[in-house]
């Protein structure tokens, strides 16, 4: 799925990127911006096919020239691909090139995806995918070679934010005047961290959320569920994909979220000290992107049980079983307590970012979850 027309939506971007090409306009630097759901990625991709289609129609890529099929399984010897990995030196896997096989299957599989995603189809663990310093050395040297056969080279750098800074320091320079005929995109989800000396060398692209209509005609269209449901679920999605699929089929990470929140906001009220540690030492077994997943889980709960007070169904984005709880919740989080519950969840999201012990953090969290819940 790398043609413009299986993007759902984004009409005016896809036109518009058509257009430069076909005006000439093409920047040797690009930076995509936006979260996974919007289809960043998957745009990024049709972008390169579409620049090297020898048969480009005024819409999309043909689909049968030699490129496009070499583009159909991701396989142009032309098309480079970096992206965060977990190095295995057990195993010599140390840079992107072997990891190539898994990758290429993954985006077949999943034309919308996020980091999460990612981490999940490779068993990360608790290790944290990065951009080896090293990999910076095998980018130089592609990008060095003669081309093969197609009429731009195209190198895609999947989250920028995460290049160790050596190897992003590195690629300054190519960054900013790389070989001819060679095109750099970089497709980011948090843009704010990126190397603020990367982006004033790429020209930006901001992807925005998909058109609720559109949204809304394509779960129809592909999960079979009513008018009514496909409106209801794409504004809980608010333009995101994945979101919205999660939310038609809640998967069981959201479903442990749920569970795990509930139980910590459970022993909090009654104060029970001895559930406060055994959920701790459960969330502390979890690997640190899924701990950080939880923290940003419960401040989204927080922030829609506040707003579910007002009884507003347009200001809420919740599913079926979150909305369920907070018939019950919801009176607990008010004007005098919603904003210190939001900072205890980010200062705690923050200490496991930073390798703080998580049974401290846990537990911590619980017992002032327990002064503010009685406000």
């Amino acid at each position: 799925m790398t043609y413009f027309k299986d993007i759902i939506g984004q009409d005016s971007l896809k036109s518009q990127l058509i257009q430069t090409i076909n005006e000439g306009f093409i920047p040797h630097a690009q930076l995509f911006t936006g979260q996974g759901g919007f289809g960043t990625y998957a745009i990024a991709l049709a972008y390169a096919r579409y620049l090297n289609c020898q048969n480009r129609t005024g819409n999309d890529a043909c689909g049968h020239c030699p490129s496009c099929l070499k583009y159909d399984i991701l396989a142009h010897p032309d098309l480079h691909f970096v992206f965060p990995i977990v190095a295995k030196k057990e195993k010599k896997k140390e840079l992107c090139d072997d990891f190539l096989p898994e990758w290429r299957d993954f985006l077949q599989e999943n034309p919308y995806f996020d980091f999460n995603s990612w981490l999940n189809y490779i068993n990360a663990g608790n290790s944290q995918a990065i951009i080896y310093s090293k990999e910076s050395d095998a980018i130089i040297h592609k990008l060095n070679l003669k081309i093969y056969e197609a009429a731009y080279r195209v190198l895609i750098i999947w989250l920028p934010e995460k290049l160790h800074p050596t190897c992003a320091n590195k690629l300054l320079k190519i960054i900013e005047e790389p070989p001819q005929h060679t095109v750099i995109l970089m497709v980011s989800e948090n843009p704010d961290n990126v190397l603020g000396t990367i982006l004033s060398r790429a020209q930006r692209i901001n992807v925005r959320a998909i058109e609720d209509q559109k949204l809304s005609e394509t779960l129809t269209e592909r999960f079979g569920i009513t008018k009514e449901d496909a409106a209801n679920v794409t504004h809980i999605a608010n333009g995101n994909y994945l979101k919205a699929v999660e939310t038609i089929s809640l998967n069981e990470e959201n479903l442990q979220f749920l569970d795990f929140f509930k139980s910590m906001m459970r022993n909090s009220w009654m104060r029970n000290v001895k559930e406060m540690k055994q959920l701790a030492d459960i969330l502390a077994g979890l690997g640190r992107e899924k701990q950080k997943n939880f923290l940003q889980y419960c401040q989204h709960l927080i922030r829609e049980n506040f707003i579910y007070r007002f009884q507003n169904a347009e200001l809420t984005y919740m599913n079926h079983e979150e909305a369920d709880f907070s018939i019950r919740f919801s009176p607990f989080v008010n004007e005098r307590n919603v904003i210190d519950l939001m900072e205890e969840l980010s200062t705690a999201e923050q200490h496991i970012t930073q390798n703080v012990n998580a049974k401290m953090v846990f537990f911590d969290l619980a017992l002032r979850i327990t002064v503010l819940l009685k406000r």
